[in-house]
């Protein structure tokens, strides 16, 4: 059976990987000073210490008898040559002079030249050449890699030289020159087998140096890991450890942060010697960890869990616990291993937080959001119970804070959450849901009566507490239906909008409204509007919107000195809308200033039109709410329609209401006050019933006051002695005002307005409102009767 050569030099090789191990293992014995690594370096000049203490104890003997040899058979010459050599080398190498690198040199030529001698002298089979052969044995052992190829040349260059010398017959005398005819094969085996040695041996100490550099790249890694490892638990908040998997969790071993993190020593806890583990945790929380270790460690996972420990000195800490399962070669657990980190800080922010986002700030209560998550909460838990939320809505008090400040409202927020708080009880939980407005959230009560009582009590307590603050507010109640899921925004909404349906239509007595299917079909009818008015803002040309017109009469000329506009709503899908009604829609939703922008040049156009037939001096009076007026533009909009439709300011009459007051009263003065001075009159509408008093009054600077329907009503119904109408028209006068009554409908009323100075009226006894074309038609009809002498006011 043929063998590949590459078969054959495979082998080999595997032999010499295996020789080169065994080889390392020895080699790996030798370190530098002290600093760890291996170095051959090192290793060759410890072969070469022995070799020299081999060569000068054991090599003296065989030296010796060499020479004794020589000397017998007189050969004089080589005997002194070959001591003379063991004593020169001898000389050489235990000189302190040399150094180490040039002593092995030495070494290794010194040898050589001893086997060229005996090699001469004795011829090439006997000791000459068995030195020869121990010199490469020697050389691959103590020189390196390119020492060794610089002496396999030099060895090479010698024996070509000898066979020359051999060839040309000038070694005759020697006893080499006896085996002339054997010698090439000799020098040839020689030269090969010790090149061969060389190149073997060489290999093998190149594979032993890679295997070192490897170690020593592995033995860095490992020094750089374990120093990370020791400083990383060392600087860790908490500890590391390793404990059996026992109730106990026995400890083999715990790092030097046990201390800081549970007050024990690690000794303390090492095989339990004063204190188990377990014991540290919380009975609270002693089962749970042991069960989430065992589904864990079942499911061959990670162990993650947060747990609180009471450390020695009692305080109870929060900590996160992070290991894994040690396994043996069965897959049964060994140890368990991980860190334990102390989080108490961590878990006081994460409270500190949670408490922030379902708490109010002010008032320390339970806020919106916590509700919404404890309505749907509880929705799930008591589907049978009856359920209810109350709220009391204090948005009125709002209007303090101008005159009072902001601490006076909080301080006064204070006592009204003592007083809502003395209600609370397990089944009537207390919230804040939004600014100024507070929520009962009622369960198991009986019935409808109950929340009416309940609302009544709360009532009582906040009247008394807010009697001398002329505030009120409203309460809102809606019952939670038990056949449908919870979807509380809707139902904060509408427990929202009951308030305020509460405020505004009981005068914020904080009289219960509950929220039901009329007050849904009232909303749903208020959104209609809205929509209907958005449709007409963004329309370009819509006649749904219009104006009315009612006469005033000057009653000294008894003749129509002017008009009041009044807006009208009618639409195919709501019909005729009340003015009252969609007014204050429009109001609340801010779409009453470009609503106003409409009915201002609608009444500009009026005007217009009634200057082109002759009526220059027939004025126009425009009712401007709050929030228009309040705009910053306002006046200067104004201004710039006025510019652009050629209007006669004098002509036109703005009226506000007394509530405007309840605002900054010097702003809006100076709005006012820009209003007169490019000449429009303005007049106080519905005077008497809101917030204007004497002393404000005088510092207004307004034209007119229109008096509320309110005192014109009451003609008819007291003693005329002992009305107040007639005073107040004196008080506007002695103020420099002019004064308007509204609302006149007897003849009566009329008489007694004349009789006591009143100058202008306004209502049906004149006219009710009329449509534009119709108003032309007015004044026309009774610029014919004031002609003929006979008007009278009563014409429609």
């Amino acid at each position: 059976m043929k063998i590949k050569f590459s078969d054959f030099m495979n082998r080999k090789l595997s032999r010499l990987e295996r020789a080169s191990s065994k080889l390392f293992l020895k080699v790996s014995r030798y370190k530098t000073d002290g600093d760890g690594k291996i170095d051959l370096e090192h290793f060759r000049n410890e072969v070469f210490h022995k070799l020299v203490v081999l060569f000068i104890t054991i090599g003296l003997f065989p030296i010796c008898y060499g020479a004794y040899l020589f000397f017998q058979g007189n050969n004089f010459i080589a005997g002194i040559l070959e001591l003379s050599s063991y004593i020169i080398i001898l000389i050489l190498l235990l000189s302190n002079r040399i150094t180490v690198l040039m002593k092995r040199y030495i070494f290794i030529i010194c040898i050589y030249l001893l086997g060229l001698m005996l090699l001469f002298v004795v011829g090439p089979m006997g000791a000459g050449l068995l030195v020869i052969y121990s010199t490469f044995g020697l050389a691959s052992c103590i020189l390196s890699k390119r020492q060794n190829i610089f002496f396999i040349f030099i060895s090479l260059f010698v024996f070509i030289v000898i066979s020359v010398l051999l060839h040309f017959g000038l070694l005759d005398h020697l006893a080499i020159d006896r085996y002339r005819e054997s010698w090439y094969i000799v020098a040839i085996s020689v030269q090969s087998m010790g090149t061969l040695f060389v190149l073997i041996i060489n290999n093998l100490f190149s594979n032993i140096e890679k295997q070192i550099e490897e170690i020593e790249k592995s033995a860095k890694l490992i020094e750089e890991s374990e120093r990370s490892k020791s400083i990383l638990i060392s600087n860790l908040p908490g500890m590391a450890y390793k404990s059996k998997c026992d109730k106990d969790w026995t400890m083999k071993f715990v790092s030097d942060g046990c201390f800081k993190l549970t007050g024990y020593a690690p000794d303390s806890l090492i095989n339990n010697k004063d204190i188990s583990f377990n014991h540290l945790i919380t009975p609270k929380y002693r089962e749970l960890v042991w069960n989430e270790w065992k589904r864990v460690l079942a499911d061959r996972t990670s162990f993650k869990y947060e747990y609180e420990i009471i450390a020695a000195s009692g305080e109870q800490k929060w900590v996160l616990e992070l290991g894994e399962g040690v396994y043996d070669e069965k897959g049964q657990v060994e140890m368990l291993e991980g860190i334990i980190l102390d989080i108490s800080d961590r878990k006081e922010i994460e409270n500190k937080l949670v408490y922030t986002n379902e708490h109010d700030r002010w008032t320390g209560l339970y806020n919106r959001d916590y509700l919404e998550s404890y309505l749907e909460k509880d929705g799930k838990q008591n589907k049978k119970s009856k359920r209810a939320l109350i709220v009391v809505n204090l948005t009125p008090l709002q209007s303090l804070t101008v005159n009072y400040g902001f601490h006076y409202i909080q301080s006064l927020m204070r006592k009204v959450v003592e007083t809502l708080e003395a209600h609370k009880t397990d089944e009537r939980l207390l919230f804040k849901t939004y600014e100024n407005q507070f929520t009962f959230y009622l369960n198991n009560y009986k019935d409808t009566n109950e929340l009416s009582d309940f609302s009544a009590m709360i009532a009582y307590d906040l009247k008394k507490l807010l009697i001398t603050e002329r505030v009120g507010g409203g309460i809102g109640i809606i019952e939670i239906n038990q056949d449908n899921e919870v979807e509380v925004d809707l139902i904060l909404r509408r427990l929202l909008i009951a308030s305020e349906r509460s405020i505004s239509e009981y005068n914020e007595e904080f009289i219960p409204c509950f929220y039901n299917e009329d007050l849904e079909k009232l909303i749903i009818r208020e959104e209609y509007i809205r929509q209907e008015l958005v449709r007409i803002i963004t329309d370009e040309v819509c006649d749904e919107l219009f104006l009315q017109y009612q006469p005033i009469l000057d009653l000294k000329t008894n003749s129509v000195c002017g008009f009041e506009a009044l807006a009208r709503l009618k639409t195919e899908k709501l019909g005729l809308v009340s003015p009252l009604e969609f007014i204050s829609i429009a109001e609340k939703t801010k779409l009453i200033i470009p609503l106003g922008n409409i009915i201002i040049i609608n009444a500009f156009n009026f005007l217009n039109k009634l200057s082109a037939l002759g009526y220059e001096t027939i004025s126009i009076s425009i009712n401007i709410s709050t929030p228009q007026l309040l705009q910053p533009d306002f006046t200067s909009n104004l201004f710039d329609l006025i510019r652009e439709m050629h209007v006669n300011p004098q002509n036109i009459g703005i009226e506000i209401t007394e509530s405007i007051f309840a605002s900054d009263h010097d702003y809006i003065n100076k709005i006012i006050s820009k209003l007169r001075d490019a000449g429009l009159h303005i007049a106080i509408d519905d005077f008497g019933t809101g917030y204007s008093s004497l002393a404000r009054e005088k510092e207004l600077n307004v034209n007119c006051l229109k008096m509320d329907k309110y005192f014109i009503d009451k003609l008819l119904e007291d003693d005329l002695d002992k009305s107040i109408t007639g005073d107040i028209i004196t008080m506007a006068h002695r103020l420099g005002h002019c004064a308007i009554a509204e609302g006149v409908e007897e003849e009566v009323q009329k008489q007694y307005l004349m009789a006591h100075g009143c100058d202008k009226i306004q209502g049906y006894l004149v006219s009710r409102p009329l449509d534009e074309e119709v108003a032309v038609e007015f004044l026309a009809k009774q610029e014919r009767l004031n002609n003929s002498g006979c008007f009278s006011d009563r014409q429609y």
